[in-house]
């Protein structure tokens, strides 16, 4: 599948290098921009779009980290592969909270390029299989369609009621009102349930493995996933496979 893809890098000779490497695994791969800061590159992604960015982290006028959730707050699904120096992992590991889909150490090698960009290909695929909850709720009100968004875009990571509403620019009670008035149930609520619901694709259409499944759609303790995955579906996991995988 042919993507769009961005690269964010201050230093030249690095964008030129991960270009030529991308083109090189797959010339149907499209560089559509490339960018030296993250601020230029937001601008540029609101314009171009990518399916998915290559960036570093410390760059001028606004970091890689910073650049990820501008672009989150906006509610656009752009994928991002982090690129940074082994000793600036710790920081970096904040992006797994931004759904990052992959991180890079430098120097980059064509393996670990051509593994991001197999990863970032099978999201997107799952991706386009997914009902779209705007076209789910078409009739709600626009602050709680953007909401939704940032729940497609961000339901793998730790997101609450109170950050949603901070990126709103709303209170959480407020947003709480809104959502329960709107969606028929309260936020909480729905964001299990659509965890669950993605959960339930995985296990059908993905190689991705049963026991990390959990992780990826948000969960941080097993067994409270299956605890709610047996009262959301009134089957266990291996119940759900077994009736569904035949």
């Amino acid at each position: 599948m042919a993507m769009k893809l961005m690269i964010v890098e201050d230093e030249q000779r690095a964008r030129r290098g991960l270009k030529n490497i991308i083109l090189s695994i797959s010339p149907d791969n499209e560089i559509v921009a490339e960018a030296s800061n993250g601020r230029s590159a937001l601008e540029l992604i609101k314009t171009v779009k990518p399916d998915a960015v290559f960036t570093d982290i410390k760059m001028p006028f606004m970091d890689g980290l910073t650049l990820i959730k501008e672009v989150r707050k906006l509610g656009m699904d752009t994928k991002f592969v982090i690129i940074s120096a082994y000793e600036e992992f710790e920081y970096a590991k904040q992006a797994i909270t931004y759904g990052v889909s992959e991180y890079l150490v430098k120097p980059l090698i064509m393996e670990d390029i051509r593994n991001a960009l197999d990863a970032i290909c099978d999201k997107k695929k799952s991706d386009n299989g997914r009902i779209s909850l705007s076209k789910r709720y078409p009739n709600v009100h626009p602050i709680i369609l953007k909401a939704l968004k940032m729940i497609e875009n961000e339901y793998f990571t730790s997101m609450n009621q109170k950050d949603i509403a901070n990126n709103l620019g709303i209170s959480p009670e407020y947003f709480s009102g809104l959502f329960s008035k709107n969606i028929g149930e309260s936020f909480v609520h729905f964001l299990r349930n659509y965890r669950i619901e993605i959960a339930k694709s995985l296990y059908l259409n993905s190689d991705i493995p049963r026991e990390e499944i959990p992780f990826k759609v948000g969960f941080v303790d097993e067994k409270y996933y299956n605890r709610v995955f047996k009262n959301t579906t009134g089957m266990s996991v291996g119940e759900y496979i077994r009736e569904n995988c035949r």
